[in-house]
């Protein structure tokens, strides 16, 4: 609750998820740009290294609120800050770890998102709704995946995302909710969570540890840096029409082994002495490679990096915050 003489902030956008990896980094680009943001999580805001909007001293206002308990709170800052644009990166996000506890995946990503889009779609002075999907919904597939291509999802992770997706179609066939969809490749950067491919690849390779590699990293993927994202994310949120779904992702299409390849590359390692083969996870998909065609037509988004630069971004993060980055938890913490 916002207490009695607390000073109320008025911002164009609210982060749902700002704690996120994208979150963060979307936070970022927007105060870069000189915007007001709102900051919405359920942890507390974790070390400055992988917080990347902290270079910022002025403009970011944090509330950790929790989506399954906190929703009126969330809903009472939103109306103060009568904020035009709600992006919302918030979600039980890992996909092999969803078959343990698959309730808890349906709760947050399907209950209480749906509530929040329940209550969202009353306030007059939304412009625009961002809800960052995921192209796990489509399950794997052969060759480009456009932005129409039906759901086919494979796991309770990917379910519970298409459930959400679905209500979400039904709230702006039926109330107008200006809801704009994005979808976006395999993201890597800067201040990614050390379980992730890259900057796991990486800190294996600079502390000694060996790697596992899942299934030896044969399915394929595009992978897209953080940076481009952002600016993705932004120009849906602000020039998006309702309704539209738009895949962020670049032409480029690399197996998880290439990846890892090439991370070591960049450190000098020896790729047979850091990676461990293990057995793949169930329900993986082979491939799913995303059509940006209409974001590169409505929106006039392009990416801009490369693969190669955004390896030598996150090995350059890594060797600059070794130190910190030794201190930090290593693995997934599931939090119900």
């Amino acid at each position: 609750m916002i207490a009695s003489g607390e000073e109320v902030t008025v911002a164009r956008f609210v982060v749902i998820g700002s704690n996120s990896f994208s979150g963060s980094h979307f936070v970022d680009y927007l105060l870069e740009r000189g915007e007001q943001v709102l900051g919405i999580s359920r942890s507390p805001e974790p070390h400055a290294v992988f917080l990347p909007y902290t270079r910022h001293p002025e403009g970011f206002r944090f509330h950790q609120l929790d989506l399954n308990h906190d929703l009126d709170a969330i809903l009472e800052v939103i109306e103060a800050a009568q904020s035009p644009y709600v992006v919302n990166f918030a979600a039980q996000s890992m996909v092999g770890q969803s078959w343990q506890h698959p309730e808890h995946w349906f709760q947050t990503n399907v209950v209480s998102t749906v509530e929040l889009h329940d209550r969202l779609r009353s306030l007059p002075f939304l412009e625009r709704y961002v809800h960052i999907s995921t192209p796990e919904v489509y399950g794997s597939c052969e060759g480009l995946v456009g932005e129409d291509a039906p759901f086919n999802p494979s796991t309770p992770y990917a379910v519970s995302r298409a459930a959400a997706d679905m209500s979400l179609e039904t709230f702006r066939a039926n109330y107008g909710f200006p809801v704009v969809y994005t979808r976006a490749a395999n993201v890597f950067g800067p201040g990614q969570q050390l379980y992730r491919i890259v900057p796991r690849a990486a800190l294996c390779a600079l502390v000694g540890e060996t790697l596992e590699l899942h299934g030896g990293g044969h399915s394929v993927r595009s992978f897209i840096h953080i940076r481009d994202v952002a600016e993705g994310t932004y120009l849906a949120a602000t020039q998006g029409q309702p309704g539209s779904v738009y895949h962020l992702s670049t032409d480029r299409h690399i197996s998880i082994r290439q990846v890892v390849e090439a991370v070591l590359a960049e450190l000098g390692a020896d790729f047979d002495q850091v990676v461990k083969v293990v057995d793949d996870r169930p329900g993986k998909d082979a491939a799913y490679l995303l059509d940006s065609s209409r974001a590169k037509r409505e929106l006039g988004w392009e990416p801009k990096l490369s693969f190669e630069d955004g390896v030598r971004d996150v090995v350059s993060w890594m060797r600059e915050n070794l130190d910190a980055i030794r201190e930090q938890p290593r693995a997934y913490v599931h939090k119900p």
